[in-house]
């Protein structure tokens, strides 16, 4: 049986919050629970959830997924918590996902991933392939060519979004010309020798599914190198603003990323989240799509919350279920039919100010389709 809160009780809502705040992968994971604090700040500033305020129970798994583990037990077992904010990497969320099943409690998973997983015990609210990868392999053969190289950390999100990707591009009558892999830690010269390799090969785009901190070390390489993205760019589904702010705008610029949200977003609701990120943790600091989703999935948690005014899966999840909340994207969606968030798809190519101008959107909410079965391509949700 899951540990709950009981609805009788004046007591706080209490939450865990489970990204890593040091290691390699903090770079961007710390920014995830930046969004996730000042969701929970808002909420409480508002009067909390049926008079009760959030209270977040923070871990930090140091980029380590054996620690993720264990921290998740701890917070289910040792803390009495059934609803945890977390996980960057795919690995960590694998790592997770059976302590979470296995007790019945629910993960809120931030972050774009590889897709053809579902669980019950899941709300999946970053982006899945078909609403990133596939907008950006028409984008990217459109405008760059058809010959791709890949690189990525070597780990299960990068190996499968790879697979996916080699699809899409081989569907629209390309070729990956390489594909190389690196360790999750990896540094600058580890990607000398596959800068040599693109120099030998010359691809037309190069494709990163590189995370953490060697994303930094990958576009300094390769700026290192003399190569131009005006004619061979870095396109991504992982690099955001967080990245391209300890590389410089200098080695980020002209890149590509496809994701649902940037900061340049136009409108009065990003508006108000970019600035109040700024106050928060500094006016040098950016938002980008994981800090997003965190953010917009505590409101969608509180949401449902406040109709179920229980913390029990059983009653909660089926109130988030079809739930929908304005984020600083645009309104975003869950879909009942597969815990998976609808999201606008959007691809942005980094300025000389280390921010993205956006060079496509949708016109429309993409569904979900994680197992690309194709039901999603082509049909869209109106806002």
């Amino acid at each position: 049986m899951s540990p709950v809160s009981s609805a009788s009780t004046g007591e706080p809502w209490r939450v865990g919050v489970l990204f890593s705040r040091t290691g390699f992968m903090a770079i961007i994971e710390e920014t995830q629970v930046r969004g996730t604090l000042i969701a929970i700040e808002e909420i409480n500033e508002g009067g909390g959830i049926n008079g009760r305020e959030v209270v977040p129970v923070i871990y930090d798994p140091s980029s380590e997924n054996a620690l993720f583990r264990a921290h998740a037990k701890r917070m289910i077992v040792e803390d009495q918590l059934s609803t945890i904010f977390g996980c960057y990497t795919s690995s960590s969320r694998k790592a997770v996902l059976p302590i979470v099943e296995r007790l019945n409690c629910l993960l809120w998973y931030p972050t774009l991933y590889e897709g053809f997983e579902y669980s019950p015990n899941v709300i999946y609210t970053g982006a899945a392939p078909n609403q990133n990868s596939l907008s950006l392999c028409e984008y990217l053969t459109g405008h760059y060519g058809s010959r791709f190289y890949f690189i990525g950390s070597d780990y299960v999100y990068p190996r499968e979004s790879n697979r996916i990707m080699r699809e899409l591009v081989n569907r629209r009558g390309g070729q990956v010309i390489g594909e190389r892999y690196v360790a999750l830690r990896a540094s600058r010269p580890d990607f000398v020798p596959i800068m040599n390799e693109i120099v030998r090969l010359s691809p037309d785009i190069i494709f990163s599914t590189v995370v953490g901190e060697s994303t930094v070390h990958l576009y300094q390489a390769y700026a290192d190198f003399g190569f131009d993205p005006r004619n061979m760019p870095i396109a991504s589904l992982t690099t955001t603003e967080a990245e391209i702010r300890a590389m410089g705008a200098g080695v980020g610029e002209g890149h590509i990323t496809a994701a649902s949200y940037f900061e340049s977003l136009p409108g009065a609701t990003n508006s108000a989240f970019v600035k109040r990120y700024k106050r928060r943790f500094g006016s040098d600091q950016s938002t980008n799509m994981c800090v997003e989703a965190a953010y917009f999935q505590v409101h969608l948690f509180a949401r449902a919350l406040e109709l179920a005014n229980s913390l029990d899966p059983e009653i909660l999840r089926p109130m988030v279920l079809g739930a929908a909340f304005n984020a600083p994207q645009g309104t975003v969606s869950i879909d009942a039919d597969c815990s998976h968030a609808n999201l606008w798809s959007r691809i942005g190519r980094v300025n000389g100010h280390g921010h993205f101008d956006v060079v496509q959107e949708s016109s429309c909410l993409v569904p979900p389709d994680p197992f690309l079965t194709g039901t999603g391509f082509g049909r869209l949700i109106p806002a």
